[in-house]
């Protein structure tokens, strides 16, 4: 049975991860299958977006802990993790996870690194690996407060407490709450309807966006207008406004 199922829905890539009896803890070679087939994805102009989701009780519980407790500290500094979750943080087009279930630990933190989260109704979302002498490795500390704000951030990483669905809503932590069972339905609509705009544009913004986690105002600005300029030069922007202006829906090529 494959750890990784992947479905295409026209310009929409469907990464499903499939550990059901780790309840999808990430270990090595499903975070190395992440990173290929996000990477096939980004060089693979007939793909647009890619929504990465688990099944309606799990997204994702967490690193897998057998495989940590293998590791002294001469493997740990020697990890090949932090470069495989930098290859998946490298990829260039929206990326939206649909979480139902617990997306705790590592599970929490892949949500984090995508641009858009939608949660069921009966997520939640932690990082609970202070309460295993650890702290979170993979981004937890950094994505989180930017997300959801100091304060919030440092009770979930101090406490190792999870937070509903409704309240990772209301700190804007995701996007959207909807029935566990509407949750991947619902992502990958909004999934085809991101797909159908220019694929040069949606790349350039979500550069942007990402900068303005990264770097201070004026630099982001700066780069912002960059990136609106060289868009400029595109076929796409001349198609989105032609057929605007000629009330009819464009037909964008990616040049």
């Amino acid at each position: 049975m494959s750890e990784l199922i992947v479905t295409r829905h026209g310009r929409v890539l469907q990464l499903t991860l499939n550990r059901p009896a780790a309840r999808n803890a990430l270990n090595n070679a499903l975070l190395m299958q992440l990173a290929e087939q996000l990477e096939a994805a980004a060089a693979d102009a007939d793909i647009a977006v890619c929504v990465i989701s688990g099944n309606e009780r799990c997204f994702a519980a967490g690193a897998d802990l057998n495989e940590m407790a293998e590791k002294d500290l001469s493997a740990t500094l020697n990890d090949i993790r932090p470069r495989l979750w930098g290859r998946i943080d490298a990829f260039n087009k929206p990326l939206i996870a649909a979480v139902n279930g617990y997306a705790l630990g590592a599970g929490c933190e892949l949500a984090l690194l995508c641009d858009v989260v939608i949660a069921g109704d009966n997520a939640r979302f932690g990082l609970p690996e202070i309460t295993l002498g650890i702290m979170p490795g993979a981004g937890g500390t950094q994505r989180l407060i930017r997300s959801v704000g100091k304060s919030l951030a440092c009770k979930m990483v101090l406490t190792g407490e999870s937070i509903t669905a409704v309240q990772a809503h209301s700190a804007g932590l995701v996007s959207d709450v909807f029935p566990a069972s509407l949750t991947l339905e619902y992502a990958l609509k909004l999934a085809a309807r991101i797909a159908s705009h220019s694929p040069l544009a949606l790349q350039a913004a979500k550069q942007a966006l990402r900068q303005s986690q990264e770097v201070p105002l004026q630099a982001g600005l700066a780069q912002e207008r960059q990136l609106f300029t060289l868009l400029a030069a595109t076929d796409d922007r001349r198609e989105g406004i032609d057929a605007f202006l000629q009330k009819r829906t464009p037909d964008f090529k990616g040049r």
